[in-house]
C-alpha cells in the first residue's frame, strides 16, 4: 500500500501526515452507511462565510442508484479506478440563499471536504476528491437546482496495495511519496516572496 504517515517540517496532527488521496481503493471492503454519516457530519461542521454551510453533497454507496450515476459523471480515466470505492459522492456548493448570494461558496464547500476528507482517515478510510467528473451530467441526472454549482467528486473507501491498478505507469505514481513545497515558498513575511522565519 502507498504512503503511512508523511514526514513534515514541524509536528502537525496524524489526520494531517496519514491524509492521501490513494486510487488503490480495495473493491471488496464496504463503507457503512455509518461511516458515510459520520464523514458528512465532519463536513456539516466545516467553518463557512457568516455560517452560510453551503456545501451539499449527493452521497452513493456502492450498489446503489446514486453510486452508479456518480460513476458514469465521472471522466473514464477516473472510472477505471473510483468504480472501486466504497462510497462515491458529489459535492456542491448552493450559490444563493434566502439572503441572496453566497459568497465565497466554493471555499465553504472546500472546507467541508477537507473535514469529510480528515474524518475519513480517522475511520480507516480514504477518500479522492477529483475535478474529472461531467457537472452538467450531474445537473441533469440529479435535477440539481440552478443555483447550486456540482463542483467535486470524491471517492472514499479502505486504501488497497497499488497493484489493484494494473498499469505500472499508475502503480508507480500511487507509490511515490507525497510532496509539498517548501514552507519558504508558500509562508511570507514583510514582503511577497520573504520567507516567514
Amino acid at each position: 500500500m502507498g504512503g503511512g504517515q508523511q514526514e513534515t517540517a514541524v509536528g502537525v496532527h496524524s489526520l494531517i501526515t496519514l491524509r492521501r488521496s490513494p486510487r488503490a481503493l480495495d473493491a471488496m471492503s464496504d463503507v457503512t452507511s455509518e461511516q458515510i454519516r459520520r464523514l458528512l457530519e465532519a463536513a456539516r461542521w466545516a467553518p463557512s462565510f457568516g455560517n452560510t454551510q453551503p456545501a451539499r453533497f449527493l452521497v452513493g454507496l456502492r450498489g446503489d442508484e446514486t453510486y452508479a450515476r456518480v460513476l458514469a459523471a465521472l471522466t473514464e480515466r477516473n472510472r477505471a479506478w473510483a468504480h472501486r470505492a466504497g462510497a462515491l459522492l458529489i459535492g456542491s456548493a448552493v450559490r444563493r440563499n434566502a439572503k441572496g448570494d453566497v459568497p465565497y461558496a466554493e471555499y465553504g464547500v472546500g472546507l467541508a471536504a477537507e473535514n469529510l476528507a480528515l474524518q475519513a482517515v480517522a475511520e480507516g478510510l480514504a477518500a479522492h476528491q477529483m475535478a474529472g467528473f461531467d457537472a452538467e451530467q450531474v445537473r441533469r441526472d440529479f435535477d440539481v437546482p440552478a443555483d447550486v454549482e456540482p463542483l467535486v467528486a470524491i471517492a472514499v473507501g479502505v486504501q488497497a496495495d497499488a497493484e489493484v491498478l494494473g498499469e505500472p505507469r499508475d502503480v508507480e505514481r500511487e507509490r511515490a511519496p507525497r510532496s509539498r513545497l517548501p514552507l519558504s515558498e508558500i509562508a511570507y513575511a514583510g514582503t511577497w516572496g520573504e520567507p516567514l522565519r
